[in-house]
């Protein structure tokens, strides 16, 4: 008997701080941080080679539950999770917390993917991506305004292009300082996916103060599968399965 975790979420991070100490449990990582800090039970980092290298993980180390509790915009990697674990009669559910909802004073254009953003930001203005550096790619079309893209890690090589630079920061980071980090870039648009939780939620509320238009990716479809909201959802389920007291 053996659990699965992926993770790479705050929700994930904090139940794996519940099974600390249990040798039936394999943490799993992507691999985007350089040196991520220590979950407390087994973890793996890195890919899996594919569906079957996946399969394969699972038969190995006798997995009998997996709980996916990846990023939202995980998409490949939930639908592939849900698929396979079906197919091999393994026990599974995704932990997917809500979406961000706007609200009173919010001023969000929403988009269905990155590549649209282009369409509804004007040339000339000053842009912040909370992105990530795995889709820069996707605002190439963003070529007349000024773009500033969040890293966690230092990278080894210059922003790609002309028109950008990085910004180095590592959550959480408060209200206060996403307010003044936007206004000593003189940010006019902020570019967000909707990961929804509180852990980055400071960047939406910042923009609220300043009065900043904020491109809102919308999520990509989930995997129909056996889904909680919470962490305490999802402990409930492993108590069920026998990895949580």
């Amino acid at each position: 008997m053996g659990l699965l975790l992926l993770a790479g979420t705050s929700e994930a991070r904090q139940i794996a701080t519940a099974l600390a100490g249990r040798k039936d449990v394999i943490a799993s990582l992507a691999g985007s941080t350089r040196m991520p800090a220590a979950l407390g039970v087994p973890t793996r980092i890195g890919g899996f080679g594919g569906d079957q290298g996946f399969a394969e993980f699972l038969r190995q180390q006798r997995i009998t539950a997996v709980l996916d509790a990846t990023h939202p915009f995980a998409a490949r990697v939930s639908a592939r999770t849900a698929r396979i674990c079906a197919e091999m009669d393994i026990a599974h559910l995704q932990l997917l917390r809500l979406p961000w909802t706007a609200g009173p004073g919010d001023n969000w254009h929403l988009v269905a993917h990155e590549r649209d953003v282009a369409r509804i930001i004007p040339p000339g203005a000053r842009v912040f991506l909370a992105t990530g550096r795995q889709r820069l790619a996707d605002f190439a079309a963003l070529q007349a305004e000024y773009l500033f893209c969040r890293l966690v890690d230092r990278p080894d090589t210059p922003f790609p292009r002309d028109n950008g630079e990085y910004v180095i920061g590592k959550a959480p980071f408060s209200i206060e300082d996403e307010v003044a980090l936007f206004r000593r870039l003189r940010i006019d648009w902020l570019v967000v996916r909707n990961a929804g939780g509180t852990a980055s939620r400071a960047k939406l509320d910042a923009a609220r103060a300043l009065g900043l238009k904020v491109a809102m990716i919308e999520r990509p479809p989930q995997p129909a599968c056996d889904r909680v909201e919470t962490v305490e959802q999802a402990l409930a389920w492993l108590r069920g399965k026998g990895f949580a007291t």
